[in-house]
């Protein structure tokens, strides 16, 4: 919502708003941009100046009181993914969909449409290296969006991704996701296909041709839209790089794993559909460093290596793990948090049955006030290690002090460590334990 408003305002509104509670970087970035509200909570009368429309975010209560302000004065009210459809009626729209991939996807695509100093638009899920924001605004021909499965509002229950009517849309794979909304995986798979359905007439569709329901949902549209699948490149590891062959030509890149050459695959082809040929594209590519957060290579020095991932879905553990592995030669120690609603979940937690058996040593970690936050029952740490099904070299635990008591002891550099989550480990500073882990000149 933050980048929203910075975007808004850069191109020349008069924005405003409320949040209950505003965190850095948002409080920071709204402060520069001198639009951070001058008081926390929520004040009614704010709507009574003169106010065209209201945009509403995920975190707002269908109670709150001035979304009953707005709705009690007439007042518009879009929701996110709304408001961006509006300001993109007249514009070609490209819409990145699926449960994993989406935001490196998305992030691939702008970074060689920056590089060639295209004109366009859009909405992305990280921050990126070159882009100052994660929205941007204009009067551009184009937007890409990054298409998210989860509801468009507290008000519209459908996905955002179901709002966004493309002319071209990816998707880049599904795997059971959301398990608070979507209560079963025919559900969740139903979504995409709905999504598919809403592709304009004639549009097209880039799909991951190696996920069979993916696949079956892009063959019933063959005949009204234009396919173009993708699949693996052939590869090679070269010490700490990746070497692809294209066309008897090859690219050396800075990404790493399998899953994230696959996602470039994805944005090839996404990118040869706006009019960027191969060659173009791979040497752009040459150059991008990922997106934050995104597998990204989070602290190094000659004592170890720490990487991170967001990552929190099973499909999306497994494959960063094997990444790490098999990019580098030295054995792993994969530290995963459970922090998302579907990850808590004792209906949803088989999902990652020998999701960390790759890592040479796994921990899982989750506290009681996550779960308390999303009103879940307790959980133990023996639930936990039955569903992982892994019994040697592996722990649960749930408690910050413990965590960093067992990093302290690994034997590094003997291992790497990847540290995943969408969370923040029950606010561990990465940083002051990447230090602490690995002191400079050997001190403290």
């Amino acid at each position: 919502m933050h980048n929203l408003a910075l975007a808004l305002h850069d191109a020349g509104h008069k924005i405003t708003g409320s949040d209950d509670k505003i965190f850095d970087p948002s409080r920071s970035r709204l402060e520069a941009k001198g639009i951070l509200p001058k008081e926390e909570g929520w004040f009614p009368k704010k709507l009574e100046n003169e106010v065209d429309a209201v945009i509403l975010g995920m975190h707002a209560r269908a109670d709150n009181p001035e979304l009953a302000k707005a709705q009690e004065i007439g007042l518009k009210i879009f929701s996110y993914p709304e408001f961006l459809f509006e300001l993109s009626k007249n514009k070609t729209r490209v819409v990145i969909g699926g449960s994993h991939g989406k935001t490196t996807i998305t992030a691939m695509i702008l970074h060689v449409l920056n590089f060639y100093k295209k004109d366009f638009d859009y909405m992305v899920g990280a921050q990126l290296d070159g882009f100052d924001n994660m929205v941007k605004i204009s009067d551009a021909p184009l937007i890409i969006l990054e298409g998210d499965e989860y509801h468009a509002s507290p008000l519209d229950p459908r996905p955002k991704f179901h709002l966004y009517n493309p002319q071209i849309a990816l998707v880049s794979g599904i795997a059971w996701d959301h398990i608070n909304v979507f209560p079963s995986k025919e559900e969740y798979a139903k979504q995409f296909e709905i999504f598919v359905s809403m592709v304009e007439d004639v549009g097209t569709l880039v799909y991951n041709n190696t996920d069979e329901e993916v696949r079956k949902i892009a063959m019933s549209e063959s005949k009204r839209l234009f396919l173009m699948p993708y699949n693996y490149t052939e590869y090679e590891i070269k010490g700490e790089s990746t070497v692809i062959f294209f066309n008897g030509l090859r690219y050396e890149l800075n990404i790493f794993g399998k899953h994230n050459l696959l996602n470039m695959e994805g944005a090839r082809k996404i990118c040869r559909r706006l009019g960027v040929n191969n060659r173009e594209f791979f040497f752009a590519m040459k150059s991008f460093e990922g997106a934050s957060r995104r597998l990204e290579t989070f602290h190094e020095c000659e004592k170890g290596v720490i990487y991170r991932d967001f990552a929190h879905a099973p499909s999306k553990l497994e494959a960063t793990i094997e990444a790490v592995k098999k990019q580098f030669d030295v054995p792993l120690v994969a530290v995963f948090e459970l922090h998302t609603y579907s990850s808590l979940n004792p209906e949803f937690l088989p999902e990652y049955r020998n999701t960390m058996d790759e890592a040479d040593h796994a921990v899982v970690f989750f506290n009681k006030e996550t779960l308390e936050q999303k009103k879940l029952p307790p959980l133990s740490k023996e639930q936990v290690a039955l569903h992982f099904g892994r019994n040697k070299d592996f722990e649960v635990i749930t408690e910050r002090p413990k965590l960093l008591k067992y990093l302290e002891n690994i034997d590094y550099p003997k291992y790497n460590l990847l540290m995943m989550s969408s969370g923040t480990f029950n606010g561990l500073k990465l940083k002051k334990m990447a230090l602490k882990l690995f002191p400079e000149n050997g001190g403290e």
